[in-house]
């Protein structure tokens, strides 16, 4: 049974049984300027009021014009001149869009052999076929497997569990070397793309990749012609601390994927950003991109996402993230004492914590024991809501929480955020240690 919300305000949701939840996962990292910012309101009812819907094939607004620009000034340095910005209503559609995107550079270009999107393994970019199809979550996956293509996907990177068994530094990043080895392998006369998130989301639980990984794979594209998507769905709109997570590494993509923080979910609403290299080519061609959603380039969710900018710039927010993410994740770190807690990672304030059965191992607990979710529950009991997700270990083993609040959290309220965690950490410990946990998998 979900508790009925009824309001928001700032970090917090309140529920129509009077309490107080302190929302520590921004839903689904989505919410950046915190709940109940009445400025975001009014403007989304102003649109309204004036124009609340036309079809992007038929009418352009001044509000999505207003708001492509400022997302082309936000984006990495090498997709602005040139760039354009495709809405969609949310992160999954701008996967979607992206993909055909892809293809149709390559028609525009002569090479219609070319339509394999490449992927990591133990990734997710969204729930629809095309999105799942270049996604890696297991879980997800697997009931929809039979209608699912199969184009390819290479070991994610993962240092604290590293599928390949290697060590960074030593390693010589080998997991960014898996997509050399597959477009060898494999062939790459037919491949469009490869996408993935720069920073990890949800699946593996906010794993950042080693330094000079994305700049190589980067290269890897470049140096095979293919396509570079940026999945930042979840990390971008300043989430670890810059715009998007491959400003921290000089990368410019073909593609950025953008969704969630876009508007910080006062209205639905996701987006691509398209490179002048793959702007030029359908411009230059058959000047169309064949594709559409009736919601696309939305008036009121464009209001929505401009107020969320405003408001972002007045209370200089982006700047706010990388100091008070520092001290989120000082506050996580310290459930390193527990035995049960194997590793804490992140960026800015997106951050996860992986639970173990052995620390020194790594070894997991059976998914029948739903850890992450019995965190949660505890978690909540103490007002907190929190983020659980299975599988970050091999698909299917693994328990983890995201982390990632409002960007207007306060050290206070991280004190709040801790100290549930902590207790519902500790209960848990105590009970996997005495065996009186009610569950034999937690022997």
């Amino acid at each position: 049974m979900y508790p009925q919300a009824v309001r928001g305000e700032g970090c917090f949701i309140f529920t129509a049984d009077g309490k107080r939840y302190l929302d520590a996962s921004g839903g689904a990292a989505v919410v950046t300027i915190g709940h109940g910012v009445e400025s975001v309101s009014r403007a989304m009812a102003d649109q309204a009021t004036r124009l609340a819907y036309v079809h992007s094939s038929q009418y352009q607004t001044g509000v999505v014009e207003t708001l492509a620009h400022r997302i082309l000034e936000l984006s990495p340095p090498g997709m602005r001149a040139g760039g354009r910005v495709y809405f969609t209503s949310g992160g999954s559609e701008a996967t979607e869009t992206a993909i055909k995107l892809a293809r149709q550079y390559w028609l525009e270009r002569g090479e219609s052999k070319r339509y394999r999107i490449l992927s990591r393994k133990q990734s997710y970019h969204g729930s629809t076929l095309g999105a799942l199809s270049v996604s890696g979550n297991v879980r997800r996956r697997e009931p929809f497997a039979p209608m699912l293509a199969e184009w390819g996907k290479i070991v994610p990177c993962f240092c604290y569990r590293c599928p390949l068994s290697l060590t960074y530094p030593e390693c010589n990043i080998d997991c960014a070397d898996d997509l050399d080895r597959l477009l060898h392998r494999d062939g790459f006369d037919d491949v469009a793309a490869f996408v993935f998130e720069p920073l990890s989301g949800a699946t593996l639980g906010a794993v950042p990749p080693p330094d000079g990984y994305v700049k190589k794979i980067a290269e890897i594209c470049r140096r095979h012609d293919i396509l570079l998507i940026a999945d930042e769905i979840m990390t971008g709109m300043g989430r670890t601390g810059k715009p998007f997570a491959v400003d921290h590494w000089g990368v410019s993509p073909d593609m950025l994927l953008i969704g969630k923080g876009i508007a910080s979910g006062y209205a639905p609403l996701g987006a691509v950003v398209a490179s002048g290299r793959v702007v030029d080519a359908i411009a230059h061609g058959s000047g169309t991109f064949l594709h559409g959603f009736t919601y696309s380039a939305h008036p009121v969710a464009a209001a929505a996402a401009n107020a969320v900018l405003d408001h972002i710039e007045k209370e200089g927010l982006f700047e706010r993230v990388e100091p008070i993410g520092k001290e989120l994740r000082a506050a996580l770190d310290q459930l390193r004492r527990f035995s049960i807690v194997g590793d804490v990672r992140g960026m800015g304030l997106l951050q996860g914590v992986e639970f173990v059965r052995d620390k020194a191992t790594q070894h997991t607990f059976p998914p029948e024991a739903h850890i992450a979710i019995r965190i949660q529950m505890d978690t909540f009991e103490a007002g907190v809501m929190t983020y659980p997700i299975q599988g970050c270990a091999d698909g299917t083993r693994g328990d983890h929480l995201l982390i990632a609040p409002p960007y207007t959290i306060t050290p206070a309220i991280i004190e709040t955020l801790l100290r549930a965690l902590e207790q519902a950490v500790s209960d848990l410990e105590h009970s996997h240690q005495s065996g009186t946990g009610g569950s034999p998998a937690l022997l």
